[in-house]
């Protein structure tokens, strides 16, 4: 068993809820989350807003999921960022779980 977590913008959380499906995690809990991004390191002409902190709606998963489903997921976020043209990605983290009830 993996422990899967996701985060990404808001926009993307029909796709994510359509990859979870297509994996065969049926089972997810998830929730609104404000993102934050320290932008006092970007060079000038690169911060658009001029602001130092830059804050997101963004999404967070998270799902138990079965080792042989872990791939196929996988495969599928990699898919569907391949295909963004926006600097924006989803992002997953893949834990592993050694013990639940």
């Amino acid at each position: 068993m993996k422990l899967v977590i996701i985060t990404a913008i808001a926009e993307f959380e029909k796709e994510i809820k359509k990859i979870l499906k297509e994996a065969k995690v049926l089972s997810y809990s998830y929730r609104d989350v404000k993102g934050y991004r320290d932008s006092t390191e970007d060079a000038v002409e690169t911060n658009w807003f001029g602001a130092e902190m830059n804050e997101t709606e963004s999404v967070l998963f998270y799902a138990l999921v079965s080792e042989d489903n872990v791939s196929l997921f996988m495969n599928l976020i990699h898919g569907f960022n391949e295909k963004q043209e926006a600097k924006s990605h989803i992002h997953v983290a893949v834990l592993n779980v050694e013990q639940t009830n």
